[in-house]
């Protein structure tokens, strides 16, 4: 058995995430992506001012 502490978050997701979705019955080309940014960036507040950061 592997030793899941050496190993990188990119490998437990390849070794072991996708292989379980797909066995779920999920389409890896319809139904699920990897690596999304889905927010503009972090929200810095000052006060009553505010600004977004990059992605």
């Amino acid at each position: 058995m592997l030793d899941k502490k050496s190993l990188s978050e990119c490998d437990i997701c390849t070794k072991f995430i996708t292989p379980a979705i797909i066995k779920a019955g999920w389409d890896p080309n319809t139904q699920f992506l990897e690596e999304v940014y889905f927010t503009d960036g972090k929200i810095y507040v000052r006060g009553k001012l505010h600004s977004r950061g990059g992605q």
